[in-house]
């Protein structure tokens, strides 16, 4: 009952991150992606941090500047180049191999074992996500492809460091949300400037939408998001992705009115089975401490409660 609650917790990152879409087509300024990211992921980072009460020390400035990077501050400007590039299906559909890729360094990293069930269910969930957001006249682009994948590669590989590396003695998971989201957001702020220049000006509509991202679509979702990754596998907590794509599609089909067709829906059913499944196949998988190559005579524990841990 334990893991189900948290799984369930955990799952309200992805969900919440498929209302993107709406909220930024329907709230925000149009055409500044690399804004709305820093809009993101700065303040949340920075409201974290104070209510934290503590900043990062020690190895964990680099280590949370690493994180925040893969998570973030590579991420989102990524995300965004594979979104302008490429049509939103195609995008989306890269953005579902993100799991395959915790898959295979989660076993590289962690020594999780990639069982072929749990390969499958990867495989099962990209396909259904591609039945749901793809359609016939789909274009390819090389450079949206190229930061399609490597977005992915960045959330994957900032999935496992965060769960290689748990979190210092005494630091909760609130105060690791708001190093990473302070740290990706000072990353992406450069590269907004030079790409997007002078900040757009921000009506109440805006503001309201930015509101809720950085309160609901970021900071709490990542704080359950990084609280998954301590309290769950790795590759547990990547196979919940699928639900991100499956929430654009519902809120298209109950608040903008966008169709579904039968092949669409039959999608949907397949990619929500294969998250469903990849939970039940992870049921039996213990998310065990390890050791760091640097430290192998102590044990680093990845639960991130509030109580302390072990470095």
């Amino acid at each position: 009952m334990k893991r189900l609650a948290t799984v369930a917790l955990t799952a309200l990152a992805p969900i919440s991150w498929g209302s993107t879409y709406a909220v930024a087509t329907e709230l925000l300024p149009p055409d500044r992606p690399l804004f709305t990211g820093v809009m993101r992921a700065l303040p949340a980072g920075l409201l974290l941090t104070a209510l934290a009460r503590r900043l990062p020390t020690g190895a964990w400035c680099w280590k949370s500047a690493v994180l925040g990077t893969l998570n973030i501050g590579a991420f989102f400007p990524l995300l965004f180049l594979s979104a302008y590039r490429l049509p939103g299906g195609v995008a989306a559909v890269l953005g579902s191999a993100g799991p395959l890729f915790v898959v295979a360094l989660a076993a590289l990293v962690l020594g999780e074992r990639a069982r072929l069930r749990t390969v499958l269910a990867a495989v099962a969930g990209a396909f259904g996500v591609s039945m749901v957001v793809l359609t016939a006249a789909a274009r390819l682009d090389l450079v949206g492809i190229v930061a399609g994948v490597v977005s992915s590669a960045s959330m994957a590989a900032g999935t496992v460091m965060t769960k290689r590396w748990g979190r210092p003695e005494g630091v909760g998971p609130l105060a690791l949300t708001g190093w990473q989201l302070t740290a990706g957001g000072l990353v992406i702020i450069p590269v907004a400037a030079l790409v997007e220049g002078a900040p757009p000006a921000l009506d109440g509509r805006a503001l309201l939408g930015y509101g809720y991202m950085m309160l609901i679509n970021t900071g709490i979702a990542y704080w359950l998001w990084f609280r998954g990754i301590g309290r769950l596998t790795a590759t547990s907590v990547t196979l919940l992705g699928p639900l991100s794509p499956l929430t654009a599609a519902a809120i298209g089909w109950a608040a903008l009115g966008q169709a579904l067709s039968p092949v669409q829906v039959l999608g949907m059913v397949i990619a929500f089975g294969a998250t469903v499944a990849g939970q039940l196949f992870a049921a039996g998988t213990k998310a065990e401490p390890f050791s760091s190559s640097e430290e192998n005579d102590r044990n680093i524990s990845m639960d991130l409660t509030d109580g302390p841990v072990r470095r």
